[in-house]
């Protein structure tokens, strides 16, 4: 047998199973419980139930939750972040825990300095990280919701906490940040099981640039566990580009792979002026949903292990990508995973 052919079936052999109970089917819902407060009332079938309820109904078993280091706009804070955790694992969900290291949105196009830290040299900077990561981490531990998987950073492409880690000119200093990160999730979980850390960029369609962004972390030794991708077709290519770059980072990478953020609009808006791959309409949306998540479970070596919908449970200007229509009754995208989930 040719020596390739015994490399290729040794790692087929090495690949992991994914378990029925070990595939993430996520929501990020971290305006939930501002939503709830409220008292908007979200719906499943006109009958009003507690959110989190309705997408434990239709198998969803992760949630995905941002955490702002000191926010002044947005909800979420690390005690706002605890408590909806503690709903969420109340339910048995499993918990991802997104860090932007911000007090606001993080993203490819900016990645804000928190205030605290604004005037920091690097050396202080990375201290800082380490520290805030180590606390937070152990304050959720305490509350007995420690995450289940960290990302260190949100959509780092371009690096994070700008102008230090910015890329492509500060690699060596935003090697040094996102090992910072590491080592607290570390150093704040104590006696309990480490969660997996995600490394989470923006190219879900994007081999090219995938590569580029992988192969340099990993020239630094950075440890992590499995690769995040965030995919909106409008953004970031066809489904075709999709399903070739998650057969690549199989391939090349050996890790887990989540499709961490995705989403679709129910009604006209990124699509008003060029063919949609899918109508902006409920059933639209629900055929999106199904094609990537039909595209993650293909991908290789079983390394396709989940996909989560960014915001699902929102209203007003970006309530057109939610689960949920002006009356906040559910889409029939909620009912995507129940033919898979349901015995």
């Amino acid at each position: 047998m040719h020596r390739y052919t015994i490399c290729a079936l040794a790692l087929l052999s090495a690949a992991p199973a994914v378990r029925a109970a070990d595939y993430a089917v996520g929501a990020d819902l971290s305006f939930l419980k501002q939503a709830e407060d409220r008292g908007t009332v979200f719906k499943d079938n006109h009958e009003g139930k507690p959110c989190l309820q309705i997408f434990k109904d239709h198998g969803y078993n992760w949630i995905r939750l941002r955490l702002f280091h000191t926010p002044t706009q947005l909800p979420n804070s690390l005690p706002y972040t605890i408590a909806l955790a503690k709903d969420a694992k109340k339910l048995g969900y499993k918990f991802l825990l997104d860090y932007h290291y911000s007090d606001t949105w993080a993203d490819p196009g900016k990645q804000f300095l928190p205030k605290a830290w604004e005037k920091m040299p690097h050396a202080e900077l990375v201290k800082a990280v380490f520290e805030y990561t180590r606390q937070t981490m152990s304050d959720f531990r305490e509350a007995g919701v420690l995450p289940d998987m960290v990302q260190v950073g949100n959509e780092i492409t371009n690096g994070m906490l700008w102008p230090d880690g910015k890329l492509p000119e500060n690699w060596d200093s935003f090697a040094e940040l996102v090992k910072a990160g590491i080592a607290g999730v570390e150093a704040g979980r104590g006696d309990q099981p480490r969660p997996r850390i995600m490394i989470h960029i923006d190219k879900g369609g994007d081999k090219v640039k995938t590569k580029a962004f992988f192969d340099k972390l990993n020239s630094y030794r950075v440890s992590f566990d499995v690769i995040g991708q965030s995919y909106y077709p409008w953004w970031h290519g066809s489904l075709l580009d999709l399903r070739e770059n998650l057969q690549f980072m199989a391939n090349e990478y050996h890790l887990p792979i989540i499709v961490v953020e995705a989403a679709y609009n129910w009604a006209p808006r990124e699509y008003t002026k060029k063919p949609a791959p899918f109508a902006e309409s409920p059933e639209g949306q629900k055929e999106f949903w199904e094609e990537v998540n039909r595209a993650v479970m293909a991908t290789p070596l079983g390394l396709g292990v989940g996909v989560f919908w960014w915001e699902p449970a929102v209203s007003g200007a970006r309530g057109g990508r939610g689960f949920f229509d002006a009356d906040n009754n559910a889409l029939p995208v909620i009912t995507v995973f129940d033919k898979l989930t349901r015995r």
